[in-house]
């Protein structure tokens, strides 16, 4: 199952999905959450300190100015890019998926 959330800036997106994450992760569901925002806060909804959150955002800085590299494929970027999370939760900040996964 694949949940995306949208809508219009300050609305509840990140809370939401830190609660539905957080829910579905307890019900020993596995879990992997892409925070894609531009303001990425999803690592302190769900648990994450805010260092470990300002670190994947800085993670992304660096994408996003060239000083590394993406990801080729969704596996890798979880790996180099991501934080684990309470219950089980696996989190990455992500600029882009180049290669995603269409199933």
């Amino acid at each position: 199952m694949k949940i995306g959330l949208v809508g219009k800036g300050g609305v509840g997106k990140t809370t939401i999905a830190g609660i539905l994450a957080r829910a579905l992760a307890r019900q020993g569901r596995s879990i992997v959450a892409l925070d894609c925002d531009t303001n990425p806060n999803l690592g302190i909804a769900l648990g994450l300190t805010p260092e470990t959150t300002e670190r994947l955002a800085a993670v992304r800085q660096a994408l996003e100015e060239g000083k590394a590299e993406h990801a080729p494929e969704a596996s890798e970027l979880l790996e180099r890019f991501g934080a684990d999370a309470p219950d089980g939760i696996r989190l990455a900040v992500v600029s882009r998926i180049e290669e995603p996964d269409p199933g």
